[in-house]
């Protein structure tokens, strides 16, 4: 999937551009994502951020999910899908943003990270995770996720 790289000019209400890390395993053939807690709200969210420069957008995604999950894995680099949301930075201030996915397969979560004491991370099923977040179109991407192919051994 092609990824909308919006330029700004400069204003405040064009168009941002995040990345974010769709987090799951497989367990006993069942597919679970995980999400965390946003900071200020408490609501359910993927992990996301802003463009790290000299990552590219999945690594951008997989820096995201160690800050703000303690997640460790294998990271895809193609993009699962792309959601929007209005992100508000003050109660009269806001930026539209758009937010490409990318899958991270956890092979470890760590109990020490960045934002431990900011955030709550728990696993759901891809049907339970999508009635958890506020988006409609993250909503569908994680309730037709269906986990990538397992890279082949010397790939």
């Amino acid at each position: 999937m092609q990824i909308p790289m919006v330029v700004t000019k400069g204003g405040k209400r064009e168009i941002r551009t995040q990345f974010a890390a769709l987090c799951y395993r497989v367990l006993k053939g069942e597919t679970q994502i995980l999400l965390v807690t946003s900071r200020s709200s408490k609501r359910w969210i993927v992990p996301k951020g802003w463009p790290a420069n000299g990552l590219t957008p999945a690594q951008s995604a997989a820096k995201e999910a160690w800050e703000e999950a303690g997640v460790k894995g294998k990271t895809f680099e193609n993009c699962v899908g792309l959601y929007s949301y209005e992100k508000f930075l003050t109660e009269e201030s806001s930026l539209p943003c758009v937010v490409a996915l990318f899958p991270i397969l956890v092979s470890d979560l760590k109990n020490n990270f960045p934002e431990k004491t900011e955030r709550t991370r728990r696993w759901f099923t891809p049907q339970k995770a999508a009635k958890k977040v506020a988006e409609p179109e993250l909503q569908a991407i994680l309730a037709n996720f269906t986990a990538p192919p397992k890279p082949k051994a010397g790939r």
